[in-house]
């Protein structure tokens, strides 16, 4: 045991040397807001942001750049209100749900990024550059137009859930332990990511590889050194969900110290031209990792079905005794469910890092996402998992049609209950008889 521990705290050790390589710290002088304006994938230019403090006082002004980016330094922290000058917008666009206002806290010595969703305005005049839309091509309803934008960004959006949450159903699956540092593997995938591609000039595509192999090692470890030593200790499932809230936590606020508090984008594949098929227009980056997305959850359904592992864990999945006593290895497969899981959910972490920012915080505000995803498609079903999480992705981008888009998880989550309500042990679950 005391082995085990040593060789944890010494992974810890390593994974603190690499996150804390001074390459990787973010910018030190950056305390204010900031943000970037798209319109479909394109930069808009010439929009002006206005800052004023809590009780109105003027701050500061910023006008965005040929990239879209706009940044304003305050003098001390608090809380501001952004107003974004609809009247500069260019004549095609508005932003989505009509609120054109933030209200982001700055803390000290950190930067706080503020997001405006833009989006075609029906009957608007295009911009010199800018892609026509269909409503403006073919006479196209608006409404009709924007529906099938957000369809598409929900299986985006559904399909990075749907990483993340394979992997945690999984590990419900053959452990029955409800991990709540799932959410910051996601994270660390990302991180990973971002330290080989900023701090050490890799390209994206080979620093996502090395931090998807870490990621997998760092889950392999984790239940070899960790969780593993407490199932043989007989900790119940309880006792280790309390305390996985414990390893997020420490987790989430040791990459707050060595990352900080700023969203940052990795160096390549962020302002790209946008790309129309149809009545969806997205950028390129957008359609191959959709592609990548279902070609690893194919394979890892594949894996489930036809391989000798995939079986095995099946069957431990069903009844671990029932599986030991046949002869199969328990905690190998646990071992290597955690090893997919962990290098899964890193997967999902740099998709979501590509798709948005980088930031300490990505894994946990996905989190109960990946929760709802895995509970409405049914605990502990894989493919579950990925039905489920379809469609928490696409009510949280449809329902942006009614909502406001800062209430929009509040329709997957309705969803969620009214499913649950009429199905309880999920979409695709088995009813289990208890007592």
């Amino acid at each position: 045991m005391r082995r085990a521990v040593i060789a944890f705290t010494a992974f810890l050790g390593g994974l603190v040397f690499l996150l804390a390589a001074p390459a990787y710290a973010g910018p030190a002088d950056c305390q204010g807001v900031r943000g970037t304006l798209k319109l479909q994938g394109q930069p808009v230019n010439g929009v002006k942001i206005v800052v004023t403090s809590e009780d109105g006082k003027p701050v500061k002004e910023a006008t965005s750049n040929a990239e879209g980016t706009w940044d304003v330094q305050v003098d001390k922290p608090g809380k501001y209100k952004v107003t974004l000058d609809v009247g500069t917008l260019p004549q095609n666009a508005e932003v989505r749900g009509g609120n054109n206002v933030r209200t982001p806290t700055v803390y000290e010595k950190n930067c706080s990024t503020v997001l405006f969703a833009l989006v075609p305005k029906s009957g608007g005049e295009p911009t010199p550059g800018a892609p026509a839309t269909p409503a403006e091509t073919e006479g196209g309803s608006g409404f009709w137009q924007q529906a099938a934008q957000l369809t598409f960004e929900g299986f985006n959006l559904g399909l990075i859930i749907a990483l993340a949450a394979m992997g945690l159903s999984l590990i419900f699956g053959t452990t029955k332990l409800t991990n709540f540092a799932h959410g910051e593997l996601v994270t660390l995938g990302a991180l990973l990511a971002y330290l080989f591609n900023v701090g050490f000039g890799l390209g994206v595509i080979p620093s996502a590889i090395i931090a998807v192999i870490l990621g997998g090692g760092f889950g392999y470890l984790q239940d070899r050194f960790f969780w593993g030593q407490l199932r043989r200790r007989g900790t119940g499932v309880i006792a280790m969900m309390i305390i996985s809230i414990g390893v997020a936590m420490f987790l989430r606020f040791l990459f707050l110290f060595l990352y900080g508090g700023d969203s940052e984008p990795y160096t390549e594949f962020n302002a790209q031209a946008g790309v129309t098929v149809g009545p969806i227009t997205a950028a390129p980056k957008n359609f191959i990792m959709m592609g990548i997305e279902l070609v690893v959850l194919i394979i890892v359904g594949i894996a489930l079905l036809r391989t000798r592992t995939g079986k095995a864990a099946r069957a431990v999945a069903d009844n671990p005794a029932l599986a030991a006593s046949s002869g199969i290895n328990v905690d190998r497969v646990i071992r290597v469910i955690w090893t997919a899981g962990g290098a899964i959910a890193a997967l999902a972490g740099i998709m979501l890092g590509l798709s948005q920012t980088v930031k300490y915080t990505m894994g946990q505000d996905i989190l109960l996402l990946i929760f709802a995803g895995v509970t409405l498609g049914g605990l502990g079903t894989a493919f579950g998992a990925l039905v489920g999480s379809l469609i928490v992705g696409l009510f949280i981008q449809l329902s942006t049609l009614w909502i406001s888009p800062e209430l929009k998880s509040v329709g997957a989550l309705a969803v969620l209950i009214i499913v649950l309500l009429f199905r309880p042990q999920g979409i695709l679950g088995r009813r289990e008889r208890i007592g």
